[in-house]
Order: structure tokens, then C-alpha cells, then sequence
């Protein structure tokens, strides 16, 4: 399978820049993942294809200032680091910029009290990192690190809580899990309150993120593991959904991908609390186990999260969706507007 199926023409004006000032103000385009009837709404209109008896699940991890600026410290030259997973005892898994130039050896410094000692290489920028510094790591970081946003991001975000969701909780991830920065706790009370549950997982978005395909196959590309975690009560919140019937409904692609590693793990029984890593890539053909329905933010021409949303929704009906996103003029990738996929 060709990745060229996945490409569509995007203007960049519709690459949305900043959050819009009210969280539930985005758009939502709706499609039926059977029929591929499409319609208009506001996102808080969501709660109108939400039954009683359905359950969310929302990825509740938090996203570290992980994006560190500092000088190599031999030549004054500038340096970047991107954090990308902590490996313990202040080491790190990153990505660092210029690459060519920040070999093993070298020292970043970050002002007085930060410093950074390259370890390991490997491709693509990667690098793993040791930290020096006086006082606590975490402190330190939310002095001196800022809001990884993707690079099709050109804009300053002046508040860093607009890339968190409103639930967010436990840190680690390198990126927002987007499709839930539409949701308010004013309208999450107003979902439960219709009799929809709503359960967390945990997954730390990480080095996938940031790197695009480098295949022209699709079955040939690699997917770099994330960490994820399902606790008792999610699980059992889940097995009791599909016992009665209602849809297991994921706010994004990274609660979906959690779902789907464990419930292809337990071949069709019951879920049971679970953590480690996962690279599951899922693409048109795979047979869903856990997702009836997913959120979802639009995604980058050809990348994985297109193929992920055409597993569940067939190519056709996903690239039809996305031309009339863009015929209609709907704000794109993370700050953008918002689809559910039923």
C-alpha cells in the first residue's frame, strides 16, 4: 500500500496557529463511519452523539516544557534539545539541534544551573542525554524549558496551559494529546450527567510524533514505541461497557492506540490493568477489538494518524472528509478543530 493514498492538499492558512480563546468553541465535523454521511456542528454539540451508557476514555497525560535552549559549551554555538523520555538517574532519550554538530562528549549548557552531556548517538538527531544541575530537575525545567509545539506551529503560545488538556495529570509526554484540548470540565460534568461514564488511560506521546514517514509503503514503516498504562478501573469500566452494549468511544489517536495494544494483547477477553510499550501501527485492514468510536483532531498529509483514522473509517470515506474539512474551511492539526468518527 502505496503512503501516496494518504496525501491531500492542505493550504497552510488552514493550519490553525493558536487555541481559540473558549476550549469548546472549535468545529466539529461528524461522520458516520458506515454510511460516510458527514454534518456541521460545534464541538458541544458532541454531546448530542454521545448515548447513555457509551464511555469516553481520555489520555490524562501531562506535557512537560520539555524544549531546552542552550549554547555547546566548547564554542558558544547555539543548541537545542527536545526531551523525549526520562530513562532515570537524569538521563534522557532526545533530539537535538544541529545533530551533526552535538556528538558524544559534548556539553550544553543552560544557563548556571543547568547543564547536559551527550552519552549516546543514534539516527535522526537522537540522542541520549545526562543532566547536571543543583536544586530539583522539575523546578528547573519549568524555569527554563518551554511548550514543545510542532514545528508547523510559528506563533508564541502565551499561556502553556492551552497545550495541556483540562484533566491532564501525570507528566512525561512530549506533545498534547490534542483531540482532548476541546473538552472543558464544565462539559465533561454535562456528559456524565447524561449517563455517560468516562474513564483515563495514560499514554506519554513521544518520538513518533516528531518524526514523519520515511517509507514510500506503508507496511514497511516502523513506529517508535510510547509508554502507556490502563489501570483496574478503566479496564473493568470498559468490560462492563460492551457487556451492556454501549460504545467504548476514544478521545484520540493516543487513547486509541492504548486500547487497541491491549485488547489485541488479550485476544477478545476481558481487559485487565496493563502497562508498558507500544508500537502498534494500525492502518486500513486491521480489525478494531476495544474502539467503537473515536474524537479526533485532522492530522498531517500521509502520516500515520491518517492511516489510523482510515482503519476505522475506510480510505475513502477519510479522504472525502478532509477534502470537504478543507472546502469548508476547518482549522487544522493541533490547535484545530475536531471529527468524530462513530
Amino acid at each position: 500500500m502505496n503512503v501516496d493514498m494518504y496525501d491531500f492538499e492542505l493550504p497552510e492558512s488552514l493550519i490553525a496557529q493558536t487555541p481559540l480563546k473558549e476550549r469548546s468553541a472549535s468545529r466539529l465535523l461528524t461522520l458516520n463511519k458506515e454510511t460516510g454521511e458527514m454534518e456541521h456542528h460545534t464541538f458541544t454539540d458532541i454531546i448530542d452523539f454521545l448515548n447513555p451508557g457509551d464511555t469516553l476514555i481520555l489520555n490524562d497525560t501531562r506535557v512537560i516544557p520539555a524544549r531546552l535552549f542552550g549554547i555547546k559549551e566548547d564554542t558558544g554555538a547555539k543548541a537545542e534539545v527536545l526531551l523525549l523520555h526520562n530513562l532515570g538517574e537524569d538521563r534522557w532519550e532526545t533530539l537535538v539541534k544541529p545533530g551533526k554538530k552535538l556528538k558524544k562528549g559534548a556539553v550544553i549548557r543552560f544557563g548556571e544551573e543547568l547543564s547536559a552531556t551527550i552519552e549516546e548517538e543514534s539516527d535522526m538527531g537522537g540522542r541520549v542525554i545526562r543532566f547536571s544541575y543543583d536544586g530539583i530537575f522539575q523546578e528547573i525545567l519549568d524555569r527554563l524549558g518551554q511548550m514543545p509545539l510542532p514545528p508547523y506551529i510559528k506563533e508564541k503560545l502565551e499561556d502553556k496551559e492551552r497545550y495541556q488538556t483540562v484533566y491532564a495529570k501525570h507528566e512525561g509526554s512530549a506533545a498534547a494529546p490534542t483531540a482532548g484540548l476541546h473538552f472543558t470540565k464544565e462539559l465533561l460534568a454535562r456528559i456524565q450527567d447524561k449517563g455517560i461514564s468516562i474513564g483515563f488511560i495514560t499514554l506519554h506521546v513521544g518520538l513518533g510524533t516528531f518524526r514523519p514517514m520515511s517509507v514510500d509503503v506503508v507496511e514497511e514503516h516502523v513506529m517508535h514505541a510510547e509508554y502507556y498504562s490502563l489501570n483496574q478501573e478503566t479496564a473493568d469500566l470498559i468490560n462492563e461497557t460492551k457487556k451492556r452494549g454501549g460504545r467504548v468511544i476514544a478521545v484520540g489517536t493516543t487513547s486509541c492506540r492504548t486500547l487497541e495494544t491491549v485488547g489485541t494483547q488479550l485476544e477478545g477477553k476481558e481487559l485487565t490493568a496493563s502497562s508498558g510499550w507500544t508500537d502498534i501501527f494500525m492502518y486500513p485492514g486491521y480489525e478494531f477489538k476495544v474502539v467503537d468510536a473515536l474524537i479526533t483532531n485532522f492530522h498531517l498529509p500521509k502520516s500515520t494518524l491518517v492511516m489510523l483514522v482510515s482503519a476505522l473509517a475506510g480510505l475513502e470515506n477519510i479522504m472525502t472528509a478532509y477534502k470537504e474539512a478543507v472546502n469548508q474551511e476547518y482549522r487544522f492539526f493541533s490547535f484545530g478543530d475536531s471529527m468524530f468518527i462513530y
